[in-house]
């Protein structure tokens, strides 16, 4: 068994993901045993925001393997100085990014790079939530998950960033090989059909020179209907429940299929469609894929 300390209950606003997710993920995976020992392999991170790098740099310098609640830290700088120590101790650091974990997406990514829809040219992404708590970075809150997916999806960087802000963030990527993607992401009010909270929409149309795909990422699931309304309730392992699988084949090899350089890469999306939303105009990046 692989031994977790957990620390803290922080995260962008009222989140408490180290309560709500990582805890009850980590107690019902057969790789792990919570503990409060000091000498733990592993951490999961889950304090405030302006404290995480620091946090997740001295659980590294002490050797520990890191599940990092998203974002990995406040910003991409932090993170790229996150992934090179990293890498100098040989530990591994994963950022909570699971959304792209889900089925139907690992489905997707497989189809989308054997070639499938042929040579892809556009995504057109909505990741919509309904209800919940507003975090004040909403756009780092939300918009990391898509911008991850995204460039999971297609395995191209991004070199420029044109973004609007509105209830809805709109992000214009471009990506190297001249493939573009829109991103449609934020909150709305709370629906009757969706937890609080929870996703109302998260799709994708992905487009290629030999055909199109089309992607639910809320699927597989079930709807369970009652007297006070509806819900979709996946019918398999959920996107944490995979997050920790990817930790523990991470602690065990030495290489984990989500890491720092995936923080750093959405994060630099992000902080350009900022800027973006700020000048009225497009940022170039340097692609980091």
């Amino acid at each position: 068994m692989i031994r977790v300390r957990l620390v803290g209950n922080a995260g962008i606003g009222t989140q408490d993901h180290q309560r709500d997710m990582y805890a009850p993920a980590f107690a019902r995976h057969p790789a792990f045993v919570v503990t409060d020992d000091a000498d733990a392999e592993v951490v999961s991170v889950a304090v405030a925001l302006e404290e995480r790098a620091s946090v997740i740099e001295r659980e590294i310098r002490a050797g520990r393997h890191v599940l990092a609640d998203k974002p990995l830290a406040a910003t991409a700088s932090e993170c790229e100085h996150l992934a090179t120590l990293a890498a100098a101790h040989g530990v591994v650091v994963v950022p909570a990014l699971h959304q792209r974990l889900g089925g139907a997406l690992r489905s997707a990514r497989a189809a989308v790079r054997a070639g499938r829809i042929g040579l892809p040219w556009n995504v057109q992404c909505d990741f919509v939530v309904a209800g919940g708590d507003p975090a004040p970075a909403e756009l780092l809150n939300l918009g990391i998950y898509p911008i991850d997916i995204v460039c999971d999806l297609l395995g191209l960087g991004v070199t420029r960033v044109q973004a609007t802000g509105g209830p809805l963030d709109t992000l214009l990527l471009d990506h190297e090989h001249g493939v573009t993607s829109t991103i449609v992401c934020g909150r709305i009010p709370a629906l009757r059909d969706v937890p609080p909270g929870g996703l109302a929409l998260h799709r994708y149309r992905i487009s290629g020179s030999h055909g199109v795909l089309v992607v639910d990422a809320t699927r597989p699931a079930l709807q369970v209907r009652t007297a006070d309304g509806s819900s979709a309730a996946w019918t398999g392992p959920g996107t944490v429940d995979a997050l920790l699988d990817v930790l523990a084949a991470g602690v065990r090899t030495g290489r984990a299929e989500l890491g720092p350089l995936d923080a750093v890469r959405a994060q630099r999306v992000v902080e350009a469609a900022r800027q973006s939303m700020t000048s009225g105009r497009g940022v170039m990046l340097d692609a980091l894929r």
